[in-house]
């Protein structure tokens, strides 16, 4: 069995928005840091995080991660956080440029993937999505099948 690569090792995911490859088809991603609070962090780290319909939105030159449920803290004392408060994202200048000026096409929007552990920080896969039509939804799924069934009848031959 092949080794992990030390970027592999570094990479933990925490929370991934399966909804979004759903809805969406997915142009172009971009790793991102989250600007967060010590409780978020920790209740994070105990995966109390939820990523369903949360998106990203370009306000006066800072990129914004909104709807992001991240639960209490478990051993919290005094300090909390608000469950649902928007977050920044940690981008380079002229990565949010290309980000605004995209966005500004129509039907593009900013969806996070996948919330991760990057060598102790905490980073999120933004894409830049474009969102499928009913009909690109079935095709995905019956291809998702087709693939199964081609899978599963591989494995059965080769057992013969």
């Amino acid at each position: 069995m092949a080794e992990k690569t030390e970027r592999e090792q570094a990479r933990r995911v925490i929370a991934e928005n399966r909804k979004a490859r759903h809805d969406y088809h997915v142009l172009e991603t971009w790793e991102a840091g989250v600007a967060l609070l010590g409780t978020e962090v920790k209740a994070i780290r105990e995966g109390r995080v939820n990523l369903r319909d949360s998106y990203a939105r370009v306000q006066n030159g800072e990129i914004w991660l909104l709807n992001v449920h991240i639960s209490p803290y478990s051993h919290r004392g005094y300090a909390q956080h608000a469950e649902l408060r928007q977050r920044k994202l940690l981008l380079h200048r002229h990565e949010i440029r290309k980000l605004t000026g995209r966005t500004t096409e129509k039907g593009l929007t900013l969806v996070p993937l996948e919330l991760y552990f990057n060598k102790g920080r905490v980073k999120i896969l933004l894409a830049l999505a474009k969102g499928k039509q009913a009909h690109d939804k079935r095709e995905t799924i019956r291809r998702r099948e087709v693939d199964r069934e081609t899978r599963a009848a591989v494995k059965t031959r080769g057992r013969q």
